[in-house]
């Protein structure tokens, strides 16, 4: 049993948490940064059906999207040096948070592949074909016809994917990090207030995400934005194109009656 519940801790640990907060958030950039690359890399083959290796990237995906994040940390860290001294290198004494960072990162990469894949996938095939009957390569389709629209696609999506990694973060402690949970795992030990502690972190993760969600949902309305002009414009073009063609066909009637009378 802990210590009698006393309010006074959770704002006593917010400062001793938040000094840790610095290393959550170097794991979280530094596994969204890596996730994106192996995310991109990952979807190429799908993109292009590259047979082999679109394969393999489906095994990556499957993995990494099948398996809990957990024991993902435990066969990297504890597993893959093991394997690699098989062929002659060593790499145990490579820092435990590089080991975290990188498997969070090919985590967090199965998801971006599948997101970019999707993303791309959905925009019309149309668009690209009339990029390229104006004299368009293929790297200006890609950047400037589907890569701005599937970024708009995908952002909801990766906002997700995001908030996820950096509560999924808090396992890293199981390894030895000292991030904000292994922090709170040890005060709660010291201090026997558990609840406390656990109240403390929880507000700061609530705190980073709706901060995180809101920065995001930024992002999302400024590369919808033209969409959302065009919704905006499209019923007053509508209407402006049915009031010519009324018009016109009020005009030929006319112009037939005056026929019809003579």
């Amino acid at each position: 049993m802990g210590a009698k519940f006393d309010i006074s801790y959770v704002f006593t640990f917010f400062p001793k948490l938040l000094s840790t907060l610095q290393t959550t958030l170097l794991i979280a950039g530094g596994a969204l940064l890596a996730g994106l690359i192996f995310g991109f890399i990952a979807a190429l083959p799908r993109l292009y059906k590259v047979p082999v290796l679109q394969r393999l990237s489906q095994l990556y995906a499957s993995f990494f999207r099948g398996t809990p994040i957990l024991i993902q940390l435990f066969l990297f860290y504890y597993g893959l040096p093991e394997v690699l001294k098989l062929i002659g290198i060593d790499i145990s004494r490579a820092p435990v948070l590089l080991f975290v960072i990188v498997t969070y990162g090919l985590h967090t990469g199965a998801y971006v592949s599948e997101t970019i894949r999707s993303a791309v996938a959905s925009v019309d095939r149309g668009q690209v074909e009339a990029a390229y009957s104006v004299g368009m390569s293929g790297y200006q389709a890609f950047t400037r016809i589907v890569m701005p629209q599937a970024l708009a696609i995908a952002v909801p999506v990766l906002s997700n994917v995001i908030l996820a990694l950096l509560k999924d973060t808090s396992l890293a402690f199981s390894l030895g990090v000292m991030e904000m949970t292994g922090k709170t795992s040890s005060l709660a030990t010291l201090t026997n207030h558990f609840v406390e502690s656990y109240i403390s972190l929880a507000l700061i993760y609530l705190v980073i995400s709706i901060v995180l969600e809101r920065l995001l949902l930024v992002l999302e309305k400024r590369l919808l934005r033209h969409e959302k002009r065009a919704v905006e414009s499209f019923p007053v073009y509508r209407r402006e194109r049915f009031r010519r063609i009324k018009q016109f066909f009020t005009r030929e009637r006319n112009v037939r009656f005056r026929e019809e009378a003579r």
